[in-house]
């Protein structure tokens, strides 16, 4: 495709790039004002992006050519002749987009816009050899591309695996797989995607496909700031700032379960001292003790205490449980109440099991968070629990693709191909991971229910 030159200094309706570099910048730029809606017609991308109008006609020209765009629709006219809009084609491609917890997977189909489609969940065990893991998620994944009677090309696998995964953000896309798990280390598993389907593939923490499907299609739209804090077994906080989620040097960010805490002269991690662990022990001495009478009939029955016993039990008005779930949650609000100070966040989600099962722990974290911070801090501070299921980790390992994709020095890279399948990165990827002989991928067969 011939690639025509426009001035650097964008005078409007003058000249044309020098180089194929700028062509491919002023794409992008134009490509994004419309995938964001910041601009919907050619008169207000003339306008934000600074471009003449040709330069503008024929960056669109190009876009319509690769399918990226649609310019069918009009829009509401003031007087004179309506606009034609300019509509980014958000299913010009789709993203596979995986979620791996202890016992379970989840597996889902997204367009460009990172608008979740599609999705199947069933049961996993984590601990079990990683090999098969991989090789279950190869087939969920044609199982899923199968079910589509005209599926458009597919632009990426994103997976959202938990623990903490350590990454080079300068680089586009992964050429093998991150320690992330105990025992994942030769999982092949970024190879394996890559070699079966030929695409980019991305592979984040949990705590960060989490906090940003909450902030894309939960309680934080609308927020640009935002602490995500995760209680479960362990405990963890992802951020948005800015309307982009805080990455960190390597990727290992909010993990505040680690930090020291004390209760009547108890100390321990925050993750020993408030996560799940200790709603199980202390629920189970509880029962055993006869403390509560509750507990004690569940253990009878059961055999066992959960962190969801001893929240329902809480919920029901047990007092030892209420102690328990109150102790968790004053002592994670000290601590983020520490993060609110340095951070002044607007809105802070409580998510996980034990944050969605009880009041109670809601109204601790507040108490702790509203009487350690600084009046400042809390006085547009909003402090609520996740509304979202199982699919927060599904709609923010999209987010997460759908970022990388057209972050600008990669939608440079690839658009004049018109596929992130053209990008040079990609391609020294597929080699590198031919050039290391990975394992062969497995045969197509339809999910067990």
């Amino acid at each position: 495709m011939a690639i025509s030159v426009e001035s650097p200094n964008r005078i409007r309706g003058k000249g044309r790039p020098k180089t194929s570099e700028t062509a491919a910048a002023s794409l992008a730029e134009i490509l994004n004002l419309l995938r964001t809606e910041v601009a919907q017609t050619r008169q207000e991308l003339e306008r934000a992006s600074q471009y003449g109008r040709a330069v503008v006609a024929d960056r669109l020209a190009t876009l319509s050519d690769l399918s990226l765009i649609d310019e069918t629709e009009t829009g509401t006219t003031t007087g004179g002749r309506a606009p034609r809009l300019v509509r980014f084609n958000k299913d010009r491609a789709r993203l596979v987009v995986v979620a791996l917890q202890q016992s379970a997977i989840g597996i889902g189909l997204a367009d460009l816009s990172g608008r979740l489609l599609t999705e199947h969940h069933e049961s996993a065990d984590l601990n079990a050899p990683a090999a098969d893991t991989v090789s279950r998620i190869v087939t969920l994944t044609r199982w899923l591309l199968s079910r589509q009677s005209e599926l458009p090309d597919l632009w990426g696998i994103s997976v959202s695996a938990p623990g903490p995964v350590v990454s080079d953000p300068s680089q586009p896309f992964l050429a093998a797989t991150p320690d992330f798990l105990p025992g994942w280390a030769n999982s092949n598993l970024v190879e394996s995607l890559c070699s079966a389907f030929q695409t980019p593939v991305w592979l984040s923490s949990s705590l960060k496909t989490m906090t940003m499907g909450e902030h894309h299609g939960g309680v934080g739209q609308g927020h640009d700031t935002m602490l995500f804090v995760r209680i479960g077994t362990r405990i963890g906080a992802g951020l948005v700032s800015g309307g982009k989620p805080y990455h960190g040097a390597a990727g290992a960010v909010g993990l505040i379960g680690q930090l020291p805490t004390h209760h009547e002269g108890e100390s321990g991690t925050l993750d020993y001292m408030a996560g799940a662990e200790m709603f199980r022990r202390q629920g189970l001495a509880a029962a055993e003790a006869g403390q509560s009478r509750q507990l004690s009939d569940i253990l009878r029955r059961t055999g066992e205490i959960t962190e969801n016993d001893v929240c329902q039990a809480a919920q029901m008005g047990d007092p030892t449980a209420t102690e328990i779930v109150t102790r968790s949650g004053r002592l994670v609000g000290g601590v983020v109440a520490t993060l609110a100070n340095m951070l002044n966040p607007g809105l802070i989600v409580l998510a996980g099991t034990v944050a969605q099962s009880t009041d109670i722990l809601l109204a601790a974290v507040r108490e702790a968070v509203y009487g350690a911070s600084h009046p400042l801090v809390t006085r547009d501070l909003t402090i609520v629990r996740s509304q979202m299921s199982g699919s927060a980790g599904l709609l923010g390992a999209a987010s997460v693709a759908v970022e990388a994709l057209f972050a600008t020095d990669t939608l440079k890279e690839w658009i004049y191909a018109g596929t992130p399948t053209g990008h040079s990165r990609l391609v020294e990827v597929l080699r590198e991971i031919d050039r290391r002989a990975g394992p062969q991928t497995p045969g197509d067969t339809p999910p067990a229910h």
